[in-house]
């Protein structure tokens, strides 16, 4: 089924509300969220948007005006879908600002297909920043997927996402013996170097790599 590219705009945020929310939107809500994203909608417009799609028989609304997705054979099923939190950028060169555990900058949609032996509610994503992890497929500005490394131990030669005094950097980890603790850049640029801790220092493991989603294949 063809939609114009507002059509799909609108459609979109319907399920990233859903998803991120867990009930479905109302119009003024949906509205807002629109606005707060940068588009440049009047109210009367976004609602023609939704009667287009009603008529496309692609969402619903009940009687408090909620919109709900419908799924049928001409859009796939947003239950396959799920949101998980972005946090702020972390460094594959030095470490960089990291966002506080509990303060998201945004969400990602994301299909279960990718992750099914995960536990989506333990998935978080970064953007990376730099090119210390290129060689592992990791460039300049792709989300990093990442699984809460909490109550694991297991992390010797897994790429990590660690915190350090409040910053975040991506490398492989490696325990060196006597007490300290190597993090390791795997690129094509010879500027970057190892990261050496002790194991005395503060340094947070905030998750494991599960997945790399490339920016060239996501619509910014």
């Amino acid at each position: 089924m063809k939609l114009t590219s507002k059509q799909k705009d609108v459609l979109g945020s319907i399920r990233e509300l859903t998803m991120q929310q867990g009930e479905s939107p109302t119009s003024y809500r949906l509205h807002k969220y629109l606005v707060s994203k940068g588009a440049n909608e009047s109210m009367k417009s976004v609602m023609q948007v939704i009667e287009a799609l009603e008529k496309k028989d692609l969402i619903t609304r009940d009687e408090n005006k909620r919109i709900y997705l419908v799924e049928n054979e001409n859009y796939g099923n947003a239950q396959n879908v799920f949101s998980i939190p972005l946090y702020g950028l972390a460094s594959c060169g030095e470490a960089l600002a990291y966002a506080d555990d509990n303060i998201a900058d945004d969400f990602l949609q994301i299909s279960k297909s990718l992750f099914r032996k995960a536990q989506p509610e333990k998935l978080f994503a970064v953007k990376a920043l730099g090119d210390s992890m290129n060689k592992d497929g990791i460039n300049d500005g792709d989300y990093v997927i990442f699984e809460k490394a909490e109550g694991q131990n297991e992390l010797e030669g897994k790429i990590v996402v660690a915190v350090i005094n409040g910053m975040a950097t991506i490398k492989r980890y490696k325990n060196m013996g006597k007490g300290i603790i190597g993090l390791f850049p795997h690129s094509t640029n010879d500027a970057h170097h190892p990261i050496y801790l002790s194991e005395v220092d503060t340094v947070y493991i905030a998750g494991i790599f599960r997945k790399v989603l490339p920016v060239k294949f996501i619509s910014l």
